[in-house]
């Protein structure tokens, strides 16, 4: 692949990622329409599918912004430890 190959491809991967809150919003209902029961096994199987790749989205979304929260913490603690030398 080449890097103009890269890049569309990872502007089409976020474009198409929801954004936490839209994928935590359709989690919800997801998980409301498995309780509520009633659906056919293959539906219940699409719906638990659903769950799974929203879950999946969340867990990015979160482990990215404790990233960016770990960076900014380490960076003001090796500012602080710049000050007191």
């Amino acid at each position: 692949m080449t890097d103009a190959t890269d890049e569309s491809a990872g502007a089409a991967e976020s474009a198409e990622k929801p954004s936490y809150e839209d994928a935590r919003a359709e989690l919800v209902e997801v998980v409301r329409q498995l309780e509520a029961g009633g659906a056919t096994l293959e539906e219940s199987l699409t719906l638990w599918e659903r769950g799974e790749a929203l879950a999946s989205v969340c867990q990015e979304w979160i482990d990215g912004a404790r990233e960016r929260l770990d960076a900014v913490v380490a960076e003001a603690e090796a500012d602080d430890e710049d000050d007191e030398s």
